[in-house]
């Protein structure tokens, strides 16, 4: 049975890295919210200018919109084999709606939760730097420049977010958290959540992720 792999993690659990590496290994692809949601407000349909509408009054998508952004997404074809989420569901509403996509579509819920203790994340993300003409990434405590602030590729000059301060990094910290609890504790209770310890070498984290993704192959086909 496809999967519909939802990989749940803190700002700097290593999310994106995993998500590309699981799509390219899998060849299934990346279903990121964010991108699905600009793309159907450009388009002019009936929910293309809800969507519009919606964000031009500032207000949040509705977790039922959401809900039909994604289904509408994930019945094209590059999907018939599974794909992975980014960025939904994020409440318990939108976890109920993937659960009715998911039995509409056919495919089986697989949750991977990339967990990094707290320090390792604030170091990540307060220590991250981007080129401001290439957007490679460094790290001043795990993948530094060459020359301080200078970028190795281009030599362009590196730049810090300005949100990448500890005091903006532990309020984003804590509305994940706040927000992502009770959606773990939802998904442990129907037996869909896996835990892999992020702190890991990336390699490692690819490693322990595509075990736990082949096992529930396995196991589907035994039950098949």
């Amino acid at each position: 049975m496809a999967k519909i792999i939802v990989l749940m993690g803190a700002q700097g659990a290593g999310k994106g890295t995993q998500a590309k590496r699981l799509a390219e290994s899998l060849g299934i692809p990346i279903v990121a919210t964010g991108d699905m949601l600009r793309a159907t407000a450009e388009e002019d349909t009936p929910l293309g200018r809800q969507i519009r509408d919606i964000q031009a009054a500032g207000r949040l998508v509705s977790d039922s919109v959401m809900a039909e952004v994604v289904s509408r997404r994930t019945i094209r074809d590059d999907c018939i084999d599974g794909y992975i989420l980014d960025g939904f569901p994020r409440t318990l509403p939108q976890a109920r709606l993937l659960e009715e996509i998911a039995a509409d579509q056919g495919h089986q819920i697989c949750v991977i939760e990339i967990s990094v203790p707290r320090e390792l994340l604030l170091k990540r993300l307060a220590g991250r730097r981007t080129c401001s003409s290439c957007s490679t990434t460094y790290n001043i405590y795990f993948k530094p420049s060459k020359r301080e602030g200078i970028c190795d590729l281009d030599g362009k000059p590196l730049f810090k977010r300005s949100d990448d301060n500890e005091e903006a990094i532990a309020k984003r910290l804590a509305l994940y958290e706040e927000m992502t609890l009770p959606l773990l504790d939802y998904y442990a209770e129907l037996d869909y959540l896996h835990r892999v310890e992020g702190d890991a070498p990336p390699e490692e984290v690819s490693e322990r992720i595509a075990e736990i993704v082949s096992a529930g192959e396995q196991r589907s086909a035994a039950e098949g």
